[in-house]
């Protein structure tokens, strides 16, 4: 299971640096790959998803 892991967190990092632009290298590229992804992205289709589930949520509550 260690090596599954392994290989699955080592598959990630390669996407990672394919993305910014220097495969196999932790250049500035990388880094702001993953500053795009996990501080800008993510935290953004969180606030989304939340909202949209928030939206429907008070759309469906039943008037008293």
């Amino acid at each position: 299971m260690e090596e599954f892991i392994t290989d699955v967190f080592m598959w990630c990092v390669y996407i990672l640096q394919v993305i910014g632009g220097a495969p196999g290298e932790y250049g500035y590229g990388y880094y702001l790959a993953n500053v795009v992804i996990f501080v800008l992205l993510e935290p953004a289709l969180i606030t989304l998803f939340l909202t949209l589930w928030l939206r429907e949520k008070r759309k469906k509550r039943v008037p008293k």
